[in-house]
């Protein structure tokens, strides 16, 4: 094995206890069916699922439509703040299992506005969620409000409107959702606002999108951050702009292989993009339905890839220096790595 493991569960360890944050996790996607269950019964919510196992059976999907439409599906048992509260401290305890010490959390308000829960509802919930971690365990997090790109930019202006009594607790804008046709250029008006609000912009680009809305967020919508990426790689100039931007790209393993956007986990191109450069991290994306929370993503590129302990340090390097922390807070996190390793 790379590096010097003597064995996968001796690599196992080092992924267990490496400090590490997460970058690309939207919280609706961490609603495991246990909790769906629960949450449905509470809210007297019908699902069209039987079991747990039913739920489990649906997640087989060929594409990224596949999944929005039973991700949307299920998000329909989130109604009141305990909701949002409890499924934020599902994922938060699985991430401080993982020694995740740092978390930046997407949301989709529209997803849940347009059900008739209102945007307060759904921040005040997930917001005390993230401070109780803070207090209780030291885990730091950054929210970023996320624009669904099929709906429009005047109702992604919308949700910025109602954001705005909470800029206080958002630190980001990005843009999720289905991804072909609809580029990044579709939100540029939005980006350009709130930016001038001081936000941080990051946007999904490059998963199944061409390399072309890739340069689209870059200059359009001016991003700090590309989620995703991986179609970078088929254009060699936008790989040369990205590694001398030092452009983080949060990369997400197993959701690739379960939305066929790489056909294995042995062909997943983290390796090729840590060879060229480019600053990529390790992220579960929306773990409940791809099969794995940070260290199961982190593990199963190391076994398919043999990855080597000074690989498995870059990316969680990666994943602070690519974080919203002030450099402070990034050069303590590098040292207890250091420190680590």
């Amino acid at each position: 094995m790379a590096d010097g493991f003597a064995s996968r569960d001796e690599r196992a360890a080092f992924i267990a206890g490496l400090p590490k944050a997460e970058l690309h996790l939207h919280i609706e996607g961490s609603l495991e069916p246990e909790l769906m269950f629960a949450l449905a019964q509470r809210n007297a919510v019908a699902i069209p699922f039987a079991s747990v196992e039913d739920v489990r059976a649906a997640y087989a999907f060929s594409n990224l439509q596949d999944f929005l439409d039973i991700y949307y599906q299920g998000m329909g048992v989130l109604i009141a703040e305990q909701d949002f509260y409890d499924l934020t401290a599902a994922y938060l305890a699985r991430a401080r299992a993982d020694n995740v010490r740092h978390v930046e959390i997407f949301f989709d308000p529209q997803g849940h506005t347009a059900r008739g829960v209102a945007f307060d509802t759904v921040i005040a919930g997930i917001a005390r969620a993230l401070d109780e971690a803070r207090d209780r365990h030291g885990l730091t997090s950054r929210l970023i409000l996320c624009f669904l790109r099929h709906l429009s930019e005047a109702e992604a202006e919308a949700t910025l409107d109602a954001a705005l009594p909470w800029l206080g607790r958002i630190a980001g804008v990005g843009l999720d959702s289905s991804e072909v046709g609809h580029p990044p250029s579709k939100f540029e008006r939005v980006f350009a606002r709130a930016r001038d609000l001081g936000l941080k912009c990051v946007a999904h680009a490059g998963e199944e999108g061409p390399p072309a809305y890739v340069r689209e967020a870059l200059d359009l919508l001016r991003v700090d951050r590309i989620d995703h990426g991986n179609r970078s790689l088929e254009d060699a100039a936008l790989v040369r702009r990205l590694t001398d931007a030092a452009m983080c790209l949060t990369v997400c393993p197993l959701s690739n292989v379960r939305l066929c956007v790489v056909d294995d986990i042995a062909a997943h191109p983290l390796r090729t993009m840590l060879d060229a450069g480019l600053c990529a991290t390790v992220n579960s994306d929306d773990p409940a339905y791809f099969g794995g929370y940070v260290n199961a993503n982190y593990q199963a590129v190391a076994d398919a890839l043999d990855l080597s302990r000074a690989e498995l340090v870059a990316l969680a390097r990666n994943s602070f220096t690519g974080s919203f922390l002030d450099a402070d807070g990034q050069a303590r996190h590098l040292a207890e790595i250091s420190a680590y390793a």
